[in-house]
């Protein structure tokens, strides 16, 4: 099992490059970064931890843009993974996206996951134009024009909400048919069946609980629908919890993620240390 780092990046917070170097340099596998393009002041959409229009925390209205974020930690680091926990691609034009992310994972020597929403912020995504009704259809479309893009000499795709004749377009990504696609939402058999049919893998939610149950629904979706291997599974922790840990890396938790308190470079640097430490992380 795998040990990665989200920050909850802001424009006031750590610079993404510093903490992403750090977390490389205590042997960390990955670095997340998540998104909103804005937040509209007046809201109907309920934020999945409050319950409430309230938000939790300021830096969802200062978050940085996630692929400018993650292509300044590619330029200081050459091992730790590239994510997103998580984008939100239906907010962005599908064709520009793609070449971002590819371009992304061109020079990063093929470092990006994408870690993709189909966003609770149901009044953001209206102002981007995306129908609250059809947002899974609009992100599905979007992942398949995109790998039709990132692997096809001549891509073209034809949908509802996507659509474009034969193309040129490159960089590919280095890693084919496309970077790892995963899914952050709500542990659902319709969240699972959307998985299976489209991407690569499952992030759970902040607020998730007990994922044993989730984790084996997923696995058999997975495998009812035909796909080949195991799905990728990310799930969201606290503190280190050892008993937790090693039943989550039994049941097929492929990587586990950790936040970090917004402190000055030096402390968050010997924080990583530490917390490597404790989880006897080896460079």
């Amino acid at each position: 099992m795998k040990y990665g780092i989200v920050q909850f990046t802001s424009d006031r917070g750590l610079p993404p490059a510093i903490a992403a170097k750090a977390a490389e340099e205590a042997g960390f596998d990955s670095f997340w970064v998540p998104e909103h393009t804005h937040i509209p002041v007046k809201r109907e959409a309920a934020h999945p931890g409050t319950g409430t229009e309230e938000l939790p925390d300021d830096r969802y209205l200062r978050t940085l843009d996630p692929w400018v974020a993650l292509s300044m930690v590619a330029a200081v680091t050459s091992r730790i993974r590239l994510a997103t926990a998580v984008a939100l691609p239906v907010e962005h034009d599908p064709i520009t996206l793609a070449k971002t992310i590819a371009t992304l994972d061109h020079l990063s020597g093929g470092r990006v996951s994408l870690g993709a929403g189909f966003g609770w912020n149901i009044d953001e995504l209206t102002h981007h134009g995306v129908p609250k009704a059809k947002r899974r259809t609009v992100l599905r479309e979007y992942v398949e024009a995109m790998q039709q893009l990132w692997c096809e000499e001549e891509a073209e795709y034809h949908g509802e909400h996507v659509d474009f004749g034969p193309s040129w377009a490159w960089p590919k990504p280095i890693q084919q048919p496309r970077p790892p696609v995963l899914i952050g939402a709500g542990g659902t058999e319709k969240t699972f069946t959307w998985i299976a049919r489209s991407a690569d893998g499952w992030i759970t939610t902040p607020t998730e609980g007990e994922i044993d149950d989730k984790v084996a629904l997923l696995q058999r979706t997975w495998k009812e629908a035909g796909r080949e291997g195991k799905p990728q599974i990310v799930a969201l922790s606290g503190k280190p919890d050892f008993d937790a840990l090693a039943r989550w890396e039994q049941i097929g938790v492929t990587e586990v993620l950790f936040g970090f308190p917004e402190k000055g470079e030096q402390w968050v640097a010997e924080y990583f240390q530490r917390l490597a430490g404790k989880l006897n992380i080896t460079r």
